[in-house]
């Protein structure tokens, strides 16, 4: 029989919206947060031609430089202010949480409670500012070579003044980025970097399909390939919305308790263990940290000469780690694996869920409590975690083998839609929580009116 709360879920329509005031405020407010998101994107660097800029970058395009527009939204390609977008801000908290897995020090910090996850958070900015300062700069420098080939200058007045103006542009960019996804989790609706890197995805669909359909219609791309790449898409998106859902509940078995009518009766729940602990993290954090040295060699690449010793290291990193190249390809699936194992003993801790276990009384049938719990949890988990991991290589790597063998001359990879699918289903979970509660508190207030009636 369906309790109460699944029978509230079940009848949840969008016409609580008019009576939920603070959903629909925290809805506006993450709206009108990614709107600005967008309009930085189009603000460029002081001292850049856009105009040349977009012409160089056309000859530019198809390569790892595609892969990294597509998180900023397009904002690489118009070198804006946000042209880094969140992803120094992600490698910086890789960097801390690796850190507080392997220094003792960091990890004495994280268990202080409130006051240690500010003091991660204070040295998260810290090296959101170093690494954006780093790939900044190097941007800069690439900026000024960029294009000298071909005779078109994108940077009006080369130096160091034009190098420091940019660093400082981009910093503030990006901290302004991170300052609004922060602003959007707790004052908005769903988490603010992730809904910030799928508006940037979102942004760049229609460019993306427009290509498709444009090298469909001069001939370049055939029409059965546009088909089967359509069918793809569908069937990842399917897969996608299957192995988010699914999950391995582990039964929960507490003591006997006596009720009203004096009888004796066991609750048992479910712990439930989901296939895909990490969600999206592993993708992107292993892109992240793919495309800082890629971004950084890409533009340096512009300066070198292939005569010197530092040039021939540069074109061949180049060489050897573009979009689609086996050994790209090998260490983005690494990233993926090791991110996936790592974030998951991140998220879920078997020690502390056995201790808590064992204080409420509840055990697994046929597992002692204590030790023996958690060593059972973190035997189950990992098993789920390597079907998580191979799902995610999957996911990741097939449309990229299928695109850089098809010769797709534009980015639309697995990464994409599995940031889109579940930054938007965790959204839309969220806003199903807050319309849930919204319906308990009419319920607690009938409740209260009918008591004082009485």
């Amino acid at each position: 029989m369906a309790s109460r709360a699944d029978q509230l879920a079940s009848n949840l329509s969008l016409a609580k919206f008019s009576q939920a005031t603070d959903l629909k405020k925290r809805l506006w407010f993450t709206l009108g947060a990614l709107i600005v998101f967008r309009f930085l994107s189009f603000v460029p660097l002081p001292g850049v031609d856009p105009t040349a800029l977009s012409q160089l970058y056309s000859q530019t395009q198809g390569g790892i430089l595609d892969i990294f527009n597509t998180f900023s939204g397009g904002s690489l390609s118009r070198m804006s202010l946000i042209a880094l977008g969140v992803m120094p801000y992600i490698t910086a908290s890789i960097v801390v949480q690796l850190g507080a897995s392997l220094s003792p020090k960091l990890a004495a910090i994280k268990k202080e409670g409130e006051s240690g996850r500010k003091k991660l958070n204070q040295y998260t900015r810290y090296g959101t500012v170093g690494l954006t300062a780093v790939q900044g700069y190097f941007i800069a420098v690439g900026l000024e070579g960029f294009g000298a080939q071909s005779g078109v200058a994108a940077v009006i007045e080369p130096g160091m003044l034009f190098r420091l103006t940019a660093v400082v542009s981009l910093i503030g960019g990006t901290m302004f980025l991170m300052w609004l996804g922060e602003q959007i989790t707790s004052r908005g609706i769903g988490n603010g970097v992730s809904l910030i890197i799928m508006a940037g995805i979102v942004a760049q669909l229609p460019v993306t399909l427009s290509n498709l359909f444009k090298s469909g219609s001069e001939g370049t791309i055939s029409g059965l390939l546009i088909f089967l790449i359509m069918v793809m898409a569908v069937g990842l998106v399917l897969l996608i919305c299957f192995m988010e859902r699914a999950q391995r509940r582990v039964l929960i078995q507490y003591p006997k308790r006596q009720t009203r009518q004096g009888l004796m009766q066991a609750d048992r729940s479910h712990l439930p263990l989901k296939v895909n602990t990490a969600g999206v993290i592993p993708p992107i954090f292993a892109s992240s940290l793919l495309l800082m040295p890629l971004t950084i060699s890409q533009f340096a690449g512009q300066t070198v000469a292939g005569e010197s010793r530092l040039g021939d290291f540069v074109l061949t990193l180049n060489q050897y780690l573009s979009h689609g190249s086996p050994v790209y390809m090998a260490l983005y699936g690494l990233g993926i694996v090791f991110f996936c194992f790592f974030y998951t003993a991140v998220v879920f801790n078997p020690e502390e869920t056995a201790d808590n276990l064992k204080r409420n009384g509840g055990f697994i049938p046929g597992i002692r409590p204590g030790k023996n719990t958690e060593n059972y949890l973190d035997y189950v988990l990992t098993r789920i975690t390597v079907i998580g991991a191979a799902y995610l290589a999957f996911i990741c790597l097939v449309p990229e083998f299928a695109i850089a063998r098809a010769g797709i001359p534009f980015y639309l990879g697995g990464t994409s839609l599995l940031i889109v699918v579940n930054v938007t289903v965790d959204t839309v979970t969220q806003i199903q929580s807050h319309l849930l509660a919204h319906q308990y508190g009419d319920l607690i207030k009938k409740a209260k009116l009918k008591g004082r009636m009485r």
